[in-house]
């Protein structure tokens, strides 16, 4: 038999061990919730060409929709290769100023190569969290988020923490697919459901086959919960829109 200091002393080690293991998650994320549903595997940095993207004429729709102004400050959150960042840089002029946010460095380097070929001087480049886009509060009259939303592993924690930076009257503009979150998509219900529950309020939206997906605008609520009590939404019973009649 072995010495029952000796099992104690294994068993001590074991649970040390244990509690020290690492979690599959930030430390800054613990005290939200995690998404009750898949979360899409990170895609290509580049949604489809911008060629393509043009000749549908996505940017400009969703610009128009957003209603994207000379002067404006706009974030553009998983900015990739950065087509919306250079489009919106053009919209909001001399007098504008373009953030472009991702969580991928590499990318992010390769963005700004283009920023400083085409000669962006209205656009600024910063690296994001899983959880946390670090934003300046009080900044932004529209924050983008297209075709990216679904990739987000921590949607409660980085939508609670953005919150602050949208100015009096800003929106958040969101372009998705409706399809699973598994399959790089989000139903349309999901979507607003995980939005409200974070603080913000649905106030458009609308199929958009020359977005390949549908585009959704939100504000703020009155006011955000405290993280503990932020209920994560079923993604199991929002993931099949209503359809009308």
């Amino acid at each position: 038999m072995r010495p029952v200091g000796l099992l104690a002393l294994g068993a001590a080690m074991a649970l040390t061990a244990c509690e020290a293991a690492p979690s599959d998650r930030a430390e800054s994320a613990l005290a939200f919730p995690r998404p009750d549903r898949p979360v899409s595997e990170l895609g290509a940095s580049q949604f489809s060409t911008e060629t393509n993207r043009d000749s549908r004429g996505e940017a400009e729709t969703v610009m128009d929709l957003a209603d994207i102004r000379p002067g404006m400050r706009v974030a553009d959150i998983g900015a990739g290769e950065g087509y919306y960042t250079v489009r919106l840089a053009d919209r909001v002029g001399e007098d504008g100023r373009v953030l472009a946010q991702d969580i991928d460095r590499a990318v992010l380097d390769r963005l700004g190569e283009r920023v400083v070929r085409e000669r962006l001087d209205n656009v600024s480049i910063a690296l994001g969290a899983i959880d946390d886009p670090h934003l300046p509060e009080a900044s932004f009259d529209r924050i983008f988020m297209v075709h990216m939303y679904h990739e987000i592993a921590e949607p409660y924690a980085l939508l609670w923490r953005m919150w602050p930076s949208l100015r009096e009257g800003g929106r958040v503009i969101v372009v998705d697919v409706d399809r699973p979150t598994a399959e790089h998509g989000i139903p349309p219900l999901l979507l607003s459901c995980e939005f409200e529950r974070a603080g913000y309020r649905l106030i458009a939206f609308r199929d958009a086959p020359e977005l390949a997906g549908y585009y959704a605008q939100f504000e703020r609520a009155a006011n955000r919960p405290e993280p503990e009590n932020i209920e994560p939404c079923r993604g199991d019973t929002l993931g099949t829109r209503k359809t009308d009649g």
